[in-house]
C-alpha cells in the first residue's frame, strides 16, 4: 500500500518519498492500493486504475470533479467505479446524498456524463461555502439548507448547461465531428518520434554529440557527455528552460518508449533537444545565406524556391504562431505556395554558373533566379489568411477565458462585498479587532478591483494581434533534372490520366465507407488523400499509386518513403490497377513500409511490385528494376 499527503513534495518518479514516485509505483503494480488526500487530487495520472473510492466527500463540486479526473481521463481502457461515502446520521450527510441522488436522476434523463462535468456551473464553490457558513452561524435552518442547495438542481439547468457551446459541452451531434477532426489534424500535423529521432541523428554529426543507439529499443539511444557548444544555449538570454545536464541518461524520443523503461523523454520544449536546434540553425546560417540548387525531376523549368518565416504577436509582446512558408517562382507564371518539405524530393546539384565555370564556359543564370520577390502577392494569398486564421482561433480562446475571468473574479468580490459588510458591521458594534478586519476586507476588495482591471487589460491586448518578424530565410533554385528526358527516367514519371483515375476511384471508395475525404495530392505532403472515419475517429493517410494495366511496378519519392516510415501507424498505400480499361481497387496495404522496397540509384526513388505486397515476407531473389538495362 502507497500514499500521498500534503507533506510530500511533488518530486519526480526517480525520487524515493515523492508524490509521483507514489504515482509510478502505483502505475508499475509494486503497490496494489494507493490512499490520499486532497494533495492527489490534481496533477495526478492514474489511468491504469478504474476504482475510487472517496471518504471524505468535498463539498467544493469542482474538487470531488478533480479526484474522479485522475482516473477517468485518457487512456483509461475500463468503466470506472467511483464510490462515494457519506455520513448519513448529519443534516449536511443527507443533504449530500441527496445531491448525488439527484446528479444521478438528472444523468440517466439526460443519458450524458458532462451531468458530473459541470457542477461547478450549478453549484459554484463560494455559494456552496456561502450557505454553509450561513447555517453553521445559525441563520439558516435544515429545510432552508437543503433548499438553498438543492433548488438549482433540476434537469432543465443541467440540460441548459450540457449543451451550451461555449462550455464545449455541446451535443453530442452537434461537436463530436468536430472534436474527432481537430483530433484527427492534430494528429496529422504532430511531429512523430520517428521525425524527431532522425534529426537528433543528423544534428549530432554537427554538435559533435556522441550518440549510440539502442536497437532493443524504439528510437532510443545513450548520448556523451553534453558539449560546450551546447552549452553556451542556456547562456543566452532568451534560454527559458532548465539547464543542460553534463551528461544525460539513457534517452528516447517516444514517450512510451521512455515511460515504460524509464528513460530520459526528449521531445520539442526538451532542454537538450532545444540546445541542439538552437546550435544547428546557428550553424546553417551562411549556408542559408548563399542558397542552393536542386534538381527536380517534376520541373520542366527553372524555378525559385524563397522560404518565408513569419510570426503572429500579440500586444503582448507573446508569439501565438510562427509558420514556416515556401512560394515557388518562374518565368511567365503566377507565384505559387509550396509545401516546404518538397525540398525532399529534389536532389542536389552545382549553380549554373559553377557548372559552366567548371565547363570552361561563361557563367550564366536562369531567369528564375534574378525574379523580384513577391510580397505583394505573399502578403496576400499567405500572410493575411495566415494572421487571420490566427486571429480567429486566438479570440474565441480570449473570450473563454474573458468570460471564466469575469465569473470567477465577480464571485470573489461578492465574496469580498459580504466580508466588508460583516466587518463594518462589527465596528459599529465595537467589536474587538473590528476595525483591522474592516480595513483588511477594503484591501481585499481593492486588490480584486485592481486584479480585474489587469486582466481586463491583458485580455484586450491579447486581442491585439500584428504581424512581425517576417523574414526571408533562404531561396532554392529548382533546375529539370538533366536526365529527365531519358527513356528509363520517363518511366519513373507518373501518367496524369493514370494518377486522376486512380484518385478518383479512392476517393470515391472512402466516400462510400462514411468517411470524411480530402484530396491533398497538390500539396506534396508525401500522401495523396486524408481520410477520416467520425464514428471510430481513425485518420488514414494514403497514397494512392495508379497502373494501366493489371499489374506492374510502383514508385515511392523519397518523401513518400520517409514518411512512410515516420507515419507507420496511419500510413496506407492503396493501388488501383487496370486504370486504362476497369479500374480496380486493390487490397489496401497498412504500413507499406514495412515490405522491401528497392532503391533507384540513378535518380533516387523506391519500387516495388505490386505481387510483392500479397508476400510481405519473401524477398524476390532477382528483383528487376522497372526499367530496362542494368539493375540499380
Amino acid at each position: 500500500m502507497g500514499y500521498i499527503h500534503g507533506g510530500m513534495k511533488s518530486g519526480s518518479r526517480d525520487e524515493s518519498g515523492s508524490r509521483l514516485f507514489a504515482e509510478q509505483q502505483f502505475r508499475d503494480g509494486a503497490i496494489q492500493i494507493l490512499v490520499a488526500t486532497e494533495a492527489a487530487g490534481e496533477g495526478i495520472n492514474l489511468q491504469c486504475c478504474n476504482i475510487l473510492f472517496n471518504y471524505d466527500i468535498p463539498w467544493n463540486p469542482n474538487r470531488l470533479e478533480q479526484r474522479m479526473g485522475r482516473i477517468h481521463r485518457y487512456g483509461q481502457l475500463k468503466d470506472c467505479l467511483i464510490f462515494n461515502f457519506v455520513a448519513t446520521n448529519t443534516i449536511e450527510g443527507r443533504v449530500l446524498q441527496r445531491l448525488m441522488e439527484k446528479l444521478q436522476e438528472i444523468r440517466d434523463a439526460l443519458d450524458d456524463d458532462a451531468v458530473f462535468n459541470v457542477v461547478g456551473e450549478v453549484l459554484p464553490a463560494a455559494q456552496v461555502e456561502r450557505v454553509l457558513r450561513d447555517y453553521y452561524a445559525g441563520k439558516l435552518g435544515d429545510a432552508d439548507l437543503e433548499d438553498r442547495l438543492l433548488k438549482n438542481v433540476d434537469e432543465a439547468q443541467f440540460r441548459a448547461i450540457c449543451q451550451n457551446a461555449l462550455e464545449g459541452l455541446a451535443s453530442k451531434k452537434l461537436n463530436l465531428a468536430m472534436l474527432v477532426e481537430r483530433r484527427a489534424l492534430a494528429q496529422e500535423r504532430r511531429v512523430v518520434p520517428e521525425t524527431i529521432a532522425r534529426f537528433i541523428r543528423e544534428a549530432a554529426n554537427y554538435v559533435r554529440l556522441d550518440l549510440k543507439v539502442v536497437p532493443a529499443l524504439p528510437h532510443a539511444f545513450d548520448p556523451g557527455k553534453t558539449p560546450s557548444a551546447l552549452r553556451r544555449s542556456e547562456r543566452k538570454q532568451d534560454w527559458r528552460l532548465p539547464a543542460l545536464s553534463a551528461k544525460y541518461p539513457r534517452c528516447s524520443t517516444d514517450r512510451e518508449t521512455a515511460e515504460k523503461n524509464n528513460l530520459e523523454w526528449v521531445t520539442p520544449g526538451h532542454p537538450l533537444f532545444e540546445a541542439v536546434r538552437r546550435h544547428t540553425s546557428s550553424l546553417a546560417v551562411d549556408a542559408f545565406g548563399k542558397g542552393g540548387c536542386f534538381h527536380s525531376l517534376s520541373h520542366d523549368q527553372p524555378a525559385r524556391l524563397d522560404y518565408y518565416r513569419a510570426r503572429v504577436v500579440d500586444g503582448l509582446g507573446q508569439v501565438i504562431h510562427e509558420r514556416l512558408f515556401a512560394v515557388e517562382l518562374a518565368e511567365g507564371k503566377e507565384p505559387a505556395l509550396r509545401e516546404p518539405g518538397l525540398l525532399g524530393n529534389f536532389a542536389p546539384a552545382d549553380l549554373p554558373a559553377e557548372a559552366s565555370a567548371q565547363a570552361g564556359a561563361p557563367a550564366s543564370m536562369p531567369t528564375a533566379a534574378l525574379l523580384p520577390e513577391a510580397i505583394e502577392w505573399l502578403q496576400k494569398c499567405a500572410f493575411q489568411p495566415f494572421l487571420d486564421e490566427t486571429r480567429t482561433d486566438r479570440l474565441s480562446e480570449v473570450e473563454r477565458i474573458a468570460s471564466h475571468v469575469e465569473l470567477s473574479l465577480t464571485e470573489l468580490l461578492q465574496k469580498a462585498d459580504e466580508e466588508i459588510g460583516k466587518a463594518a458591521s462589527d465596528v459599529e458594534k465595537k467589536l474587538p479587532g473590528a476595525e483591522g478586519r474592516l480595513a483588511q476586507a477594503e484591501t481585499r476588495h481593492a486588490e480584486l478591483l485592481a486584479r480585474r482591471d489587469r486582466r481586463r487589460r491583458e485580455l484586450e491586448r491579447q486581442r491585439s494581434l500584428s504581424l512581425q518578424a517576417v523574414e526571408r530565410i533562404t531561396s532554392v533554385l529548382v533546375l529539370p533534372h538533366p536526365e529527365r528526358d531519358t527513356a528509363e527516367v520517363q518511366r519513373l514519371q507518373p501518367n496524369p490520366e493514370t494518377e486522376a483515375t486512380a484518385m478518383q476511384v479512392v476517393m470515391e471508395h472512402e466516400q462510400a465507407q462514411g468517411r470524411h475525404v480530402y484530396d491533398v495530392h497538390e500539396k506534396n505532403l508525401g500522401y495523396d488523400v486524408t481520410s477520416l472515419d467520425i464514428s471510430s475517429g481513425e485518420l488514414r493517410l494514403i497514397e494512392v499509386k495508379g497502373l494501366s494495366a493489371a499489374t506492374g511496378t510502383i514508385l515511392l519519392t523519397p518523401n513518400e518513403r520517409r514518411v512512410a516510415e515516420d507515419r507507420r501507424d496511419c500510413y496506407w498505400l492503396y493501388v488501383v490497377t487496370n486504370c486504362a480499361g476497369k479500374p480496380t481497387l486493390q487490397e489496401p496495404i497498412r504500413d507499406p513500409a514495412r515490405f522491401p522496397w528497392h532503391e533507384v540509384k540513378k535518380v533516387q526513388h523506391y519500387w516495388l511490385e505490386v505481387n510483392a505486397m500479397t508476400q510481405p515476407m519473401m524477398v524476390r531473389e532477382n528483383p528487376q528494376p522497372p526499367y530496362g538495362g542494368k539493375r540499380p
